[in-house]
């Protein structure tokens, strides 16, 4: 079995904060011609996430 490094990359603590902020939204949408769906992923700040999903 692999074992996890015990050197593992250091990150910065400011950064990893700032990256709990975000969402991952995923978006059906159709297509008008043949009607299928296809699938739009997006990472939005969670202060504008409201505004993004009331949009069309």
């Amino acid at each position: 079995m692999a074992k996890a490094a015990k050197t593992a990359i250091k990150k910065d603590p400011k950064q990893v904060a700032e990256a709990k902020n975000y969402t991952k939204v995923i978006r059906a949408v159709r297509d008008e011609k043949t009607g299928a769906y296809t699938f739009k992923e997006q990472m939005v700040h969670k202060d504008h996430l409201k505004d993004f999903l009331a949009q069309k």
